[in-house]
């Protein structure tokens, strides 16, 4: 973001008055500590080393971040139950937008190919558990 007039580099200014504005306006990300610390670098002989270490502690934060995203996504797609879970869910939230005044309305979501008979196998699979169950408690 470029200063109109003068061409000066705004970006570094108009992202702290962000973090700045996020941290008076909502839940507090930054600890107390943690701002304290950051504070006392300035003007310290390592000043000049916290970029770097920050930037590369945040692409590692958002890299593990990544991996266990797909970790969870990874077992959800090799559990049936979790899968039907998630739709359940999925509908769940749908049902709920529908009651929800002023929400937009969602146009419905058509299963994809296959997903119609991944979605009969799993309700016989559920149909089977459930005969069993029966048969356990009686």
């Amino acid at each position: 973001m470029i200063d109109a007039k003068t061409g000066a580099d705004l970006t570094h200014s108009i992202l702290a008055q962000i973090i700045m504005e996020e941290e008076s306006a909502g839940e507090q990300m930054l600890p107390t500590n943690f701002l304290r610390q950051l504070i006392s670098m300035y003007g310290n002989s390592m000043q000049a080393l916290l970029p770097g270490y920050l930037e590369a502690s945040m692409d590692y934060f958002r890299e593990n971040q990544n991996k266990l995203r797909k970790a969870i996504e990874d077992s959800i797609g090799a559990n049936p139950l979790a899968q039907l879970a998630q739709r359940n869910m999925e509908i769940f939230k749908a049902a709920a937008a529908a009651f929800v005044p002023g929400a937009p309305a969602r146009e419905a979501e058509k299963p994809a190919a296959g997903e119609g008979d991944e979605l009969a196998e799993l309700r016989k699979q559920m149909a089977e558990m459930q005969k069993k169950l029966d048969q356990i408690t009686k």
